[in-house]
């Protein structure tokens, strides 16, 4: 399964943002889940205790996979929720986990979701008064330091964005060729020693149990650190039908003009962000000649 998160935008998470649904929501104090496109945002009497979002791992596949939590106990846990959604209490009383365990994993999950998933467009989300989350509230959190701290990532992301190619390209490592750049940090070390050369960032947050918004983070700063690999450009668009036909080339050829081509395959292929946005410019105004 292709577990590749969309490119977050940072665009309306700063100081300028205009209100959302959520907070709207958060105002009127309500109780309910909010669903939009990018996942599901759920409320008590205004404030976030839980997001779920398919492009960040849950509470309980990161459990699964730190070998903390087998999936069984889990699902138990969701079967054992009821009506009044007490699947987190039935975890605590079981003894299968510490109220501090479930507290820390939950706050990261849900921050992790939340940054994919915030702020939520108008329009474009749905609120069902009332609904909840089967494991129930653990910690909410405020929504205003929420959308702060959503936003204050949000930017680092964007702060790297010439190197957003490495989002969805499998993550690649490549050794190191200049011995006076900046030594990698211990996490970046850990994600490259378990980089396959196959799996995305986000499949490889996945796999490992990890957070996969800073998962994206890292792995544009080892991108522009020259540490993994991009993805060759995009192909040239073919010219849209009609903009040079063929027979006004030949004629200008046989009144002797001169005729362009275009360059042989891969003579534009570059990894340098400026040549690229001259190259994407270029075709756009021949697609419109």
């Amino acid at each position: 399964m292709n577990r590749t998160p969309p490119t977050p935008s940072g665009r309306g998470t700063g100081g300028d943002r205009r209100p959302g649904p959520l907070d709207r929501y958060a105002a009127e104090r309500a109780t309910g889940a909010l669903r939009g496109p990018a996942g599901c945002v759920y409320l008590y009497e205004g404030a976030v205790y839980c997001v779920e979002c398919p492009a960040a791992p849950g509470v309980g596949a990161r459990l699964a996979t730190a070998g903390r939590l087998p999936a069984e106990r889990w699902r138990r846990a969701e079967h054992s929720a009821g009506a009044r959604h007490r699947g987190g209490q039935f975890l605590l009383q079981q003894g299968w986990l510490t109220r501090g365990e479930l507290e820390l994993c939950q706050l990261t999950a849900l921050l992790d979701a939340a940054c994919f998933v915030l702020p939520a467009q108008p329009g474009a989300t749905s609120f069902t008064r009332g609904d909840a989350h089967w494991l129930g509230v653990i910690r909410p959190v405020g929504t205003a330091s929420l959308l702060a701290a959503v936003a204050r990532l949000r930017a680092q992301l964007d702060g790297l964005g010439d190197w957003a190619a490495a989002d969805g390209a499998p993550v690649v490592p490549l050794p190191s060729e200049h011995p006076g750049r900046p030594p990698l940090t211990g996490r970046q070390r850990w994600l490259l020693a378990h980089a396959d050369g196959v799996r995305t960032p986000g499949e490889l947050a996945h796999a490992l149990g990890q957070s996969a918004f800073p998962t994206l983070l890292e792995v544009r700063r080892l991108a522009a650190a020259g540490r993994v690999r991009l993805p060759p450009p995009a192909a040239l668009p073919r010219r849209r039908p009609g903009a040079y036909p063929p027979e006004r080339r030949t004629r200008e050829a046989a009144a002797g003009a001169p005729v362009w081509h275009l360059p042989e395959p891969g003579a534009l292929e570059t990894t340098d962000p400026d040549v690229a946005l001259l190259v994407r410019l270029r075709t756009a105004l021949e697609e419109n000649l």
